[in-house]
């Protein structure tokens, strides 16, 4: 309580000082993320089973991005790089660590997230749902209030967050204990509930509208991490469906198996908590005052005994989560902010997560801490395209299943590097061949070598997350 009020004391004394800009003149802002939310999941990306009817309008009302990206093709990284603004040859943790090393997937004391940059700034930040980035015990370096958050309610564990009826949550750094039984797998609060009673994302939904009601007289900033659609892994190997749901709501009359409706009534439910969002920021006054983003931090997955077939989730694109090609890590980006961002355009800008720390920076008139590899796309936002700077190349790479890394260069060529250091790169032209079927490194010499060259030079050493090869590849 002594710390929120000093540091209102010090916001209210910067900004009579002329050293903060005043709220009015700064935006609220909301990151909405789904988890493993495909590219073509959503009705305004082209999905023809599932309806999304308030994400349509939202991206009617707003702007839709067609080439925004993900900071990783899994959960934990991404996020990384979304908080960090560093892309994920840089960025501190580098892959889903799993039980077995927590400390590599959690922040440390010297990792500058957004949320810290933006409550320097004076923003009151709250983080809803899942984080992904430090747990208790061996990893509390990486606590969200420890990075920048005021408050904080939700799972800190990935795994705990397989369970959409968890018997507790976390708020701060306490727990709360919910109605649901569950039966556990494996620890880290891993399991399936028994007795379903409480849906974690509708909880998450309630808090996140009360959090943006209860503070609008001061400009903030809600990093609402949904958990759906993700699959309940472990409720998938025992009882063969991890899309558990409280209702199957408009699909519970159709001739499909239970997983392919839990699937789609997780999608359409998401959709209902991001129009509720919408909705109470008109009826609340606050739409013209904020910027409501809406993404996904990886593609689709096929982890629940669903029906990818059915759904078609990747859209035009090749892979899933876990895959280096576009459908594991390009996302849907919906921006809307009325009166500010043009309502009813899309927008080819190369962009990705590691892009919000520059662009929170620059709409809360702060300094994008150093050493990020962040550009804003505010002036795609305001409509100003021909003043947008843009990346020269992005970078991602993968840890399961043996070492991979890709790049996008000039976002038309993507260079995808299998099996080691010296391994070919394969090309693709992406405005030729969105799917990256064909390999065309053999017409375009000079771009793959450009591409080789980028990747062997594109990641920093991380003592958490060395690749299996990177001793050979110091030998060279």
């Amino acid at each position: 309580m002594l710390n929120t009020w000093l540091r209102t004391l010090l916001t209210v004394l910067l900004v009579l000082s002329g050293h903060l800009a005043p709220a009015a003149d700064r935006p609220n802002l909301i990151w909405i993320m789904a988890d493993d939310l495909g590219y073509g999941d959503l009705g305004c990306y082209g999905q023809k089973v599932i309806t999304t009817p308030h994400l349509d309008r939202m991206a009617k009302e707003g702007l839709r991005f067609t080439q925004f990206y993900a900071g990783a093709t899994v959960c934990a990284p991404s996020r990384s790089v979304l908080m960090t603004g560093k892309h994920h040859g840089h960025t501190r943790v580098r892959g889903n660590a799993g039980p077995m090393n927590p400390i590599a997937q959690a922040l440390r004391p010297d990792d500058i997230t957004v949320a810290k940059a933006l409550q320097q700034a004076g923003y009151h930040t709250a983080l809803i749902g899942k984080w992904g980035l430090g747990d208790s015990g061996a990893a509390e370096s990486g606590l969200p209030r420890k990075h920048g958050f005021d408050q904080f309610f939700g799972y800190l564990n990935q795994r705990h967050a397989h369970n959409h009826f968890p018997d507790f949550l976390w708020r701060n750094e306490d727990r709360v204990t919910l109605p649901n039984v569950v039966t556990p797998v494996g620890g880290d609060g891993a399991g399936y509930a028994t007795k379903a009673v409480q849906f974690a994302d509708d909880l998450f939904a309630d808090e996140a509208v009360k959090f943006v009601a209860e503070n609008q007289s001061r400009p903030f900033f809600l990093y609402w991490s949904m958990v759906i659609p993700h699959a309940n892994n472990e409720r998938t190997r025992e009882l063969k469906n991890g899309a558990h749901v409280p209702d199957f709501g408009p699909y519970a009359d159709k001739d499909w198996p239970d997983p392919d409706k839990g699937q789609a009534a997780m999608i359409s439910r998401l959709d209902g908590y991001a129009g509720r969002m919408l909705a109470a920021l008109r009826q609340q006054g606050l739409a013209e005052n904020t910027l409501v983003i809406f993404t996904s931090d990886n593609g689709p997955h096929n982890e629940s005994n669903h029906n990818l077939a059915r759904f078609n989730p990747s859209g035009p694109l090749s892979g899933i989560k876990r895959s280096l090609t576009d459908g594991g890590i390009r996302v849907p980006m919906i921006a809307w902010w009325p009166g500010k961002v043009p309502a009813g355009i899309e927008t080819d800008h190369v962009a990705y997560f590691g892009d919000w720390m520059a662009t929170a920076a620059e709409l809360a008139k702060t300094k994008t801490p150093d050493g990020c590899d962040s550009i804003s796309f505010v002036p795609t936002l305001l409509g100003k395209p021909d003043s947008q700077p843009k990346h020269e190349f992005l970078y991602w790479e993968f840890h399961e299943g043996g070492f991979k890394q890709a790049a996008l260069y000039q976002g038309r060529w993507k260079g995808i590097r299998s099996g080691g250091p010296d391994a070919p790169v394969a090309l693709y032209d992406q405005q030729a061949d969105i799917a990256e079927k064909a390999n065309v490194a053999a017409q375009h010499p000079d771009i793959a070598a450009k591409l080789d060259k980028y990747l062997r030079q594109a990641r920093s050493d991380s003592p958490d997350w060395e690749p299996h090869w990177s001793a050979a590849k110091k030998s060279k």
